[in-house]
């Protein structure tokens, strides 16, 4: 009996199938041969793997590593990759250093801009990351440039009533002006989107002087505007948000009925003849002229300040970045 079990193990069971392997002795040529083919299909692996990867490039002091430059995720989002590579081609320029939030921003936009969903703040087309946040900023922030608009407060009224028009529906639009998409609400710029209306800037040489004694003035990219704006009684300008955080709207009141309303970020504020208001329109924002047409067209010349956190080499790339026409 314990040799016909053994006769059912494995081996008993697979030796028909085998050949005799008792004569068997290895040959040196079959094993050099198989070695020498695994050495030849190294070598073919190794040069294919280093042929397919470039040389690293040198790394400069303060740039982004590739860990912290997930290049991925702007793949998906052809504003970005544009905002990336004009960053990058700044710091090719000039340096890296002091560029680690606006490569946070650029990486997050996304992010930080919420797509659809409602916000208080919610830039519409830039997002700077770890910048205080307020609806309303305090005079002391910008005092030098608030002064010096204050301290022009007479001759940039008298500027505006001298290109003032009756503003009524109907009557032509002198060459100059803007009628906004909102009926009722027009625009007399000197600086549009970072451009200077060189003609209406010679209509109010007072003015354009107030506004290049300015330190702060956003005045080389397409966030930085500055212009009168007008708006008719019964005129309500919808919620919306502004460009960026990276700037300051200073309004400077020049005729201000009492009926005049704005509201950033859930917070009513009213404009003052003679004073300036520090806004951050990146905040949800509405505006409203409820008075009646004796009270005449709420007046305030607007001037787009730099954010007073907004680092200088942090201007000198956004100025680079969102250059006019870029």
């Amino acid at each position: 009996m314990p040799c016909i079990m053994s006769d059912w193990g494995l081996h008993g069971l697979l030796s028909p199938l085998l050949p005799d392997t008792s004569s068997w002795r290895p040959r040196p040529e079959p094993t050099i041969a198989v070695l020498g083919s695994l050495a030849l299909l190294f070598i073919c692996s190794c040069y294919r793997v280093g042929s397919g990867q470039a040389a690293p490039a040198s790394h400069q002091p303060g740039a982004p590593t590739e860990e912290r430059c997930p290049r991925r995720a702007l793949q998906s989002d052809a504003v970005n990759q544009r905002l990336y590579r004009s960053l990058r081609d700044y710091a090719k320029r000039y340096s890296w250093s002091g560029m680690n939030r606006l490569h946070k921003g650029i990486r997050d936009q996304a992010h930080y801009q919420l797509g659809e969903r409602p916000a208080i703040q919610k830039p519409s087309t830039f997002y700077l990351p770890d910048l205080p946040s307020a609806p309303y900023f305090p005079r002391e922030s910008q005092r030098h440039d608030v002064e010096i608009l204050e301290l022009s407060y007479a001759a940039i009224l008298r500027e505006f009533e001298s290109i003032a028009w009756d503003f009524a529906p109907g009557t032509p639009i002198p060459r100059g002006w803007t009628a906004n998409a909102t009926p009722g609400w027009h625009s007399y710029y000197l600086y549009r989107q970072g451009e200077c209306m060189a003609q209406n800037c010679r209509s109010c040489p007072w003015t354009y002087r107030a506004l290049s004694a300015l330190r702060t003035f956003v005045s080389a990219n397409r966030f930085g505007n500055a212009c009168f704006s007008v708006l008719q009684p019964g005129t309500v300008l919808p919620g919306t948000y502004g460009p960026t955080n990276t700037r300051v709207r200073c309004h400077l009141g020049l005729k201000v009925p009492p009926t005049c309303e704005l509201v950033v970020g859930g917070e009513p504020q009213c404009w003052s003849e003679g004073y300036c208001l520090l806004v951050d329109d990146s905040f949800l924002h509405t505006t409203a002229h409820n008075g009646s047409a004796s009270d005449g067209p709420r007046v305030i010349f607007i001037a787009d300040l730099w954010h007073p956190n907004v680092a200088g080499p942090e201007r000198q790339a956004l100025d680079y970045i969102f250059a006019p026409g870029r």
